[in-house]
């Protein structure tokens, strides 16, 4: 209990006295609409329109699932053939109970989680009370029906629709308004309400669409009593990050799509102005996500354009400025993708997505790509995308497409108000070498709630091979040892300070402060690019410390150089280096031969550390936790860690040369003094103030 206590001390110290006000406000009306619960088996009646004038908006223009590409569609189906056999992957998790699911069971613990108690008396933080709750949601976003509905648009089987109609039928049953755990989270409530436009808008052709959702009304309450959810409670304050975007996206795209509700005009004007608002206050002008977590920017994207699409095909579309925002999320994801189209993997990441239309992919900014072709078109230095169902299918929406003026002409590699660059490689030299630096604050609101303590962290990739690897996320609830080692500065490629991390945790989702870094130099002069930044997170020290950053990529010997200093006394250091899963390593005292294979990627190359430091490797350790690697939530690989311990000195930097041997480079060249010489001459790097730390 008093862990508790502490916690909810710490939450409350993050929040302005007017979040406290509104979050005290909440608790009074959810504890007043406790007389408000529908328990399961109990009849309730709810306002709305008579069955007959019910109507549905905007539904796909004739003949679009014949536009499908063939390839899409074929795994469209085998995807929904896998789901009535009763098989579905759930964040790492192979599931078999999908025909009939039951919808409040978590596999991992084998808990269930309560069904029938007032949702705001459940803690879905508790383990011990809902089990893995993100197993359970993940279930009842719907979204496996959404591909089901999408096989049957595309194939006109019977028996998709069927199983589509059925699982509906058994959610709306077994979860009536405010009982049990899957009425505990807006953000929840609103990616369900776009699973049922969608639903709804895919099965519009099939003889019994109308009998499913217009005519049952157990199905129009539901429809409602999410509404009101939404239009009562919303995230606020500290917590108004992508959960805010979402209740707003689902609350706009139902009421447009619903309109059969005395309160939908309300409940459509509210949500577009909420929808505006958050997603400037949660975007950099560059289009970054503010929450530095870039699977959180994908899935941002994809809310606000699919409620924007919603807006406009209802007849009320958002502002200009609303949809010039999202043309710059989405045009400065294209910038940072690397070869491969993989995108960087700062910050959390649970694989959320907005709408599932196609075969599920870990990798979704692709599919967003190309619905961002088909909305906005595609500038001469974007990748190259194939169409897919999704952008086939949302594209041919009434008023998808838009023209947006400044947007970029090249590729844009820096994001200064995000700190956020990209060095690379550039030209017909291949595979290419991608570097992502981080020189940007340390993430969104008071409790910066996905962000990880990685300030002046690197990524290097090969040809799309990890190499230098941010190791991700794997788990959000449960676990809490992984939890926090996933988060903290050991587990990414930076410096760690007397065994403490650049930014006080606080909870699994709080942060107590804040590292902010700023970048201090960028320049690129061709042959070379080089960057420069430095952080505040270790000024507590005694004596303070700042750590500075620069690395520099040269392109024509393909290195890429790293140099730390630690201004401010001596200290213990800790400096890892995380490879990626693919990547064996060979240590030799402060030097080790990296190698990977892949089928188009095959590569090695020369890793030289800081001989100031003593290193050892490491892989696959739980005490302390060292050498994992997460592909996704609810899963980790094995991985080497490259560890370097000893104590800072002033004025003698620590130096990292990572040279690439796939273009005739030897192994034999004697490397730190060309490093430390180029360091001392390097007219890229400029020296800046003393002063005290921009928090931007």
């Amino acid at each position: 209990m008093s862990a508790g206590l502490g916690w909810y001390a710490r939450r409350v110290a993050r929040m302005s006295p007017a979040e406290v006000i509104w979050r005290a406000r909440d608790h009074a009306v959810q504890a007043a609409w406790s007389r408000r619960q529908v328990r399961p088996g109990q009849v309730a009646a709810g306002p709305a329109l008579p069955a007959g004038e019910r109507r549905f908006t905007a539904v796909l223009p004739p003949e679009v699932a014949k536009l499908v590409p063939a390839e899409a569609s074929a795994a469209v189906l085998a995807a929904a053939d896998q789901l009535l056999r009763g098989e579905w992957e759930v964040l790492g998790v192979v599931r078999t109970d999908m025909v009939q699911p039951d919808w409040f069971h978590d596999p991992v613990t084998g808990r269930r989680a309560p069904a029938d108690r007032y949702a705001f008396r459940i803690n879905h933080r508790s383990e011990t009370q809902t089990g893995n709750v993100k197993q359970i949601w993940e279930i009842s976003r719907l979204q496996h029906l959404t591909l089901l509905a999408t096989a049957w648009f595309l194939s006109r089987d019977e028996a998709y629709a069927r199983r589509v109609a059925d699982q509906l039928r058994s959610w709306s049953e077994e979860n009536p308004f405010l009982s049990g755990v899957n009425w505990t989270s807006g953000i929840e409530i609103g990616i369900r309400l776009i699973s049922l436009t969608w639903i709804r808008r895919l099965l519009d052709e099939w003889p019994e669409v109308a009998d499913t959702f217009e005519h049952d009304e157990l199905i129009v309450r539901q429809i409602r009593w999410h509404q009101q959810y939404l239009s009562a409670f919303r995230s606020r304050g500290s917590s108004a990050n992508n959960h805010v975007i979402a209740e707003a996206a689902g609350q706009l795209a139902a009421s447009c799509a619903f309109p059969w509700f005395a309160e939908s005009d309300r409940w459509r004007l509210e949500s577009a102005r909420l929808l505006e608002r958050e997603l400037v206050r949660n975007t950099f002008p560059s289009g970054i996500d503010r929450e530095l977590a870039t699977d959180y920017q994908c899935f941002v994207a994809e809310l606000g354009l699919l409620a924007a699409i919603e807006a406009e095909a209802a007849g009320h579309p958002l502002s200009t400025a609303a949809w010039q925002r999202l043309c710059a999320m989405v045009d400065s994801g294209a910038a940072l993708l690397d070869e491969r189209l993989c995108p960087p993997r700062q910050g959390d990441g649970d694989e959320g997505r907005a709408l599932l239309l196609d075969a599920p992919a870990a990798n979704r900014w692709p599919s967003l790509l190309a619905l961002g072709a088909a909305l906005f078109g595609r500038p001469d230095w974007w990748p190259r995308i194939s169409p897919d169902a999704s952008s086939v299918i949302i594209g041919a929406m009434p008023g998808a497409a838009h023209q947006i003026t400044g947007r970029p002409v090249t590729r844009p590699w820096q994001f200064p108000d995000a700190g956020m660059t990209v060095l690379r490689t550039t030209g017909d030299r291949e595979p290419e070498i991608w570097c992502r630096c981080d020189g940007g604050p340390h993430g969104f609101l008071s409790i910066a709630a996905h962000a990880h303590a990685d300030a002046l962290s690197v990524e290097v990739r090969h040809g799309g091979v990890d190499v230098l690897a941010d190791p991700g996320t794997y788990c959000y609830h449960g676990e809490p040892e992984w939890r926090s080692y996933f988060r903290s500065t050991i587990a990414h490629n930076t410096v760690e300070l007397n065994g403490q991390n650049q930014s006080s945790e606080g909870g699994p989702f709080l942060w107590l402060r804040h590292a902010n870094a700023r970048e201090i130099d960028v320049q690129d002069i061709g042959d070379a690019v080089e960057w420069t930044a430095e952080h505040d997170g270790y000024l507590a020290l005694d004596p303070p410390a700042r750590h500075r950053r620069t690395v520099r990529l040269d392109r024509a010997c393909r290195t890429v150089d790293i140099v730390d200093e630690i201004r401010g006394g001596r200290h213990d250091i800790r400096l890892a280096f995380h490879l990626g899963p693919e990547v064996e390593a060979e240590m030799d005292g402060a030097c080790a031969v990296l190698k990977w294979s892949r089928a188009s990627a095959s590569g090695s190359a020369r890793l030289e550390l800081p001989q100031l430091l003593r290193w050892t490797l490491h892989r696959a350790e739980t005490d302390p936790i060292l050498g994992w690697y997460s592909s996704g939530l609810g899963r980790r690989v094995p991985a080497v860690t490259l560890l370097g311990q000893g104590r800072s000195a002033p004025d003698e930097p620590l130096i990292t040369r990572l040279e690439f041997l796939d273009v005739g480079t030897t192994t034999e060249r004697f490397l730190y003094a060309p490093a430390m010489t180029r360091y001392a001459v390097n007219p890229l790097v400029t020296e800046a103030p003393e002063n005290h730390m921009e928090a931007r």
